[in-house]
């Protein structure tokens, strides 16, 4: 006979009383002191309502847990399979359905949405890129890279500086950002080839932090903090802008001046370039290539015991990656107009890592719905700015223990041996 489950108050006080402590220390300095010039004032009640939320939370959790549906699901969490999800033989994905009407939606959108929704958009789908090229890297690869953020620098600022002494515009410049991030991969991974976990998040840390500063300091070339400007793209030769010599996109058509038109080109531009690196990933995920990551990142041992030479694995991931990152420098560079060593810190590089970690380890779909939900929430809920980075990290923490692997987990289709081979 099962014995009936109670719920044990008691205990659900003591954890609701040490949760609400572990508040006030944790947020009591950070919530509850506003500097003020050299001084600072007490809020003391922004920090007792913090911690009787994480208090009164804590007992509720606590005392559901105890109840059978919480053991149940408990239960379910700590024998739920966390791995690969192996679909059955001819699983038929319903993206089949939903890729169509997400083209169709995505095509309509910058002429019925408004300017300031198009550039939320344009910036969520550049960290789309981003999000993808570190799946490359720490997804499939399991080379954990914290300086990604230094081969977005080098795409925006190959747009700039090219423009400004060499006269390259948009296009020239984004297959030529490509191959210069692509090279950078490279450089970046020879020295850590026999590297792995910490030793290896440490160097490439440091590679990052060497680019900005490098940005930062060689002020003869790249105007170092006073950042440079870059150019926007052309149709077939004609600028977006007012008045130009070249002629200007708006009169050639015969339109209205509306500065909302250049941002519908950068994002059409966008739109395809992103199905295009989605195709191409989907792609190499099924290519020998593409397994020869998932081994690596499983066991390097094993994966050298095969036969399979990893020097160029990792070079191949490394040299991928940094790719869609200066692709993404690109079109960061001509959406602000501008740039300069302070959009490429290294708070940008943890949060890329978080869209990956986030979205699921080498899950695509994932890292596109984890991209828009960091970039795009923050914007829609301006009014909670100062505290964006503290419910940040109170994300991080709640997928880690609901969701380990992501939002959306890795699957595999199944295959059914042919007729006549034996089981």
């Amino acid at each position: 006979m099962s014995q009936a489950v109670g719920i044990n108050f008691k205990k659900s006080s003591i954890d609701a009383f040490i949760a609400g402590l572990m508040a006030l220390v944790l947020f009591g300095p950070i919530v509850g002191v506003v500097l003020d010039g050299y001084g600072f004032n007490a809020e003391f009640g922004r920090v007792a309502w913090i911690v009787a939320i994480v208090a009164v939370g804590r007992f509720v959790m606590s005392s559901f847990m105890q109840t059978e549906k919480g053991i149940a699901l408990a239960f379910r969490y700590a024998n739920n399979d966390d791995g690969v999800t192996v679909l059955p033989p001819g699983h038929k994905s319903k993206m089949v359905w939903i890729i169509p009407l997400v083209v169709v939606i995505g095509l309509v959108l910058p002429f019925v949405a408004s300017k300031y929704v198009l550039t939320v958009i344009i910036l969520g789908l550049i960290y789309v890129l981003l999000g993808l090229g570190l799946n490359i890297v720490v997804g499939l690869a399991g080379l954990l890279d914290l300086g990604f953020v230094g081969f977005y620098a080098i795409g925006a600022y190959g747009l700039a500086l090219g423009y400004e002494n060499l006269g390259l515009g948009f296009w020239s410049m984004l297959p030529i950002a490509a191959i210069m991030a692509a090279v950078a991969g490279a450089i970046l991974g020879f020295p850590v080839l026999r590297m792995h976990g910490d030793y290896l998040a440490i160097v490439t840390l440091g590679f990052g932090e060497i680019i900005r500063l490098i940005l930062t300091n060689w002020a003869s070339f790249t105007h170092g903090p006073n950042g440079v400007s870059a150019p926007l793209p052309t149709f077939f030769g004609l600028e977006f802008k007012r008045r130009s010599s070249e002629g200007t996109f708006h009169e050639f058509f015969n339109l209205p001046y509306d500065s909302a038109y250049k941002y519908m080109f950068i994002y059409l531009v966008l739109f395809a370039v992103v199905w295009a690196v989605l195709f191409i990933k989907h792609r190499l995920v099924k290519m020998p290539i593409g397994r020869a990551w998932e081994a690596l990142r499983e066991d390097e041992i094993a994966c050298r015991s095969l036969g399979l030479n990893h020097v160029l694995v990792k070079l191949s991931a490394f040299m991928i990656g940094a790719s869609t990152g200066g692709l993404a420098g690109v079109f960061f560079a001509t959406y602000q107009g501008f740039v300069n060593p302070s959009s490429f810190t290294f708070f940008e590089s943890a949060l890329i890592l978080a869209i990956v970690v986030l979205g699921g380890m080498g899950s695509t779909l994932g890292v596109v719905i984890a991209a828009f939900c960091l970039t795009v929430l923050p914007e829609m809920l301006r009014e909670f700015a100062e505290y964006r980075v503290l419910m940040f990290g109170i994300l991080m923490v709640v997928m880690m223990i609901w969701k380990p692997r992501g939002i959306v987990r890795v699957t595999r289709t199944g295959f059914s041996p042919k007729k006549g081979v034996a089981k």
